[in-house]
């Protein structure tokens, strides 16, 4: 991989990294503004993106995020390499291919025009199509080791496959589980718990495909794979969890889905010391998977899983959770409501909050890993950093566009 400087002149470097601060004022400006021209001159492109993330502000907030973080280190891109991986994660999960980087940089230049109007000169759209450039190229070669790696592996394959419903089970009112086989019946690649997929499902309706992101919620193994999904309620004038109403609905055993490689870099770690999980609402799927696991490979490692819900008839895979619990001395479970309907059903009432936390777990010198709403997270994370859990043992994943947890 070049160095930056071998790439860009001093003055090219110079004009981007003094106009990141002006051009991230207008950020999410910009990046809407670049959805709308790409939607508009690529509309072939929609199948990649997710429409409710788009109308929620999400998805245009994410990319502003990535590309001002990537000119303010214009001169040093090794510095954000992990950011740069955790997003070709998804890009390959989404089958992502070069040819799209030109097509993106170009809406994109067209977008600063847009909404800087005059003050988007010549130069400075000059320099930023060569940041771009380069940007893009670092994502391209990263990615283009995730395509080998994958394709290369034991089962592997790029693209999609299509994959047959086996089973299929009502885990709440609002959360269901799909079992999972390689139409082929050929074998499957191994993957760490906690990555995910991308399912593939043709909508009545709508004029593409659509591709939405599900962790899988089973130890990795290599005979059936489970996705639990939840169904999401609509918004008005806009079907939000269009996919995963239609699987709810209209996908049911013996069916067929199209499903990408396992991807994701939210993955379980095989330290000794202890594992504590704390999930909120569907947030559980990936911790679930780590839960499989790590009873299965580490046996006498201390692990205490902590998942908070609406109530009980919104809790999903408990029967799965206690079932370990019963089976396995070394794992602790406890359920917080937030509204119970019966209290004696779980050990918290309201919320999960620091003092409450550290009754249930005896160390912060422990692996902590977290998935929920973004609001939960943002709680879990200030508890964690105020109890001053080293940073290094704090793990999380966001579904859907990364936000900011120290927001």
């Amino acid at each position: 991989m070049s160095t930056t400087t071998e790439r860009l002149d001093p003055k090219t470097i110079e004009t981007v990294k003094a106009t990141v601060p002006v051009l991230a004022e207008h950020g999410t400006a910009i990046t809407s503004t670049f959805y709308q021209l790409l939607f508009t001159n690529h509309p072939e492109l929609k199948n990649i993106f997710n429409q409710t993330n788009q109308k929620k502000g999400k998805q245009p907030q994410a990319l502003a995020n990535a590309v001002y973080a990537a000119a303010a280190n214009i001169d040093q891109l090794e510095t954000i390499l992990p950011v740069v991986k955790q997003i070709a994660h998804k890009h390959r999960s989404l089958n992502i291919k070069p040819e799209h980087y030109p097509i993106v940089g170009e809406n994109l230049l067209k977008a600063m025009q847009v909404v800087l109007k005059e003050a988007a000169t010549e130069e400075i759209i000059a320099a930023w199509a060569k940041a771009y450039g380069v940007i893009a190229d670092v994502f391209i070669q990263v990615e283009e080791g995730m395509y080998q790696e994958t394709e290369t592996a034991p089962g592997g394959w790029i693209g999609y496959r299509p994959f047959r419903i086996v089973e299929k089970v009502k885990e709440s009112d609002v959360i269901t589980s799909f079992y999972l086989k390689p139409d082929d019946n050929k074998s499957l690649p191994e993957y760490e718990a906690g990555q995910y997929v991308t399912v593939k499902v043709s909508v009545p309706g709508i004029p593409y495909t659509c591709q939405r992101q599900y962790s899988l919620s089973c130890k990795p193994n290599q005979d059936v794979w489970r996705i639990s999904v939840k169904k999401e309620a609509a918004l008005e004038n806009h079907p939000d969890g269009v996919v995963s109403s239609f699987l709810h609905h209209h996908i049911n055993e013996n069916d067929v889905i199209e499903l990408s490689a396992p991807a994701g870099d939210f993955v379980l770690n095989q330290e000794a010391k202890p594992l504590v999980l704390v999930s909120g609402g569907v947030g559980l799927t990936p911790l679930v998977s780590m839960l499989e696991t790590v009873v299965e490979q580490q046996p006498q490692r201390d692990v205490y899983f902590i998942h908070a819900a609406q109530n009980e008839r919104l809790h999903g895979l408990q029967d799965i959770v206690k079932d370990i619990t019963n089976n396995h001395p070394h794992v602790r479970a406890f359920t917080v409501y937030e509204k119970p309907e019966h209290t004696a059903l779980c050990d918290k009432s309201g919320y999960i909050d620091l003092p409450w936390l550290q009754s249930v777990v005896p160390t912060n010198e422990a692996s902590f890993y977290f998935c929920g709403p973004e609001p939960f997270m943002k709680a879990i994370n200030q508890a964690l950093t105020t109890w001053e859990v080293h940073p290094a043992d704090i793990h999380f994943e966001f579904f859907g566009p990364k936000g900011d947890l120290e927001a």
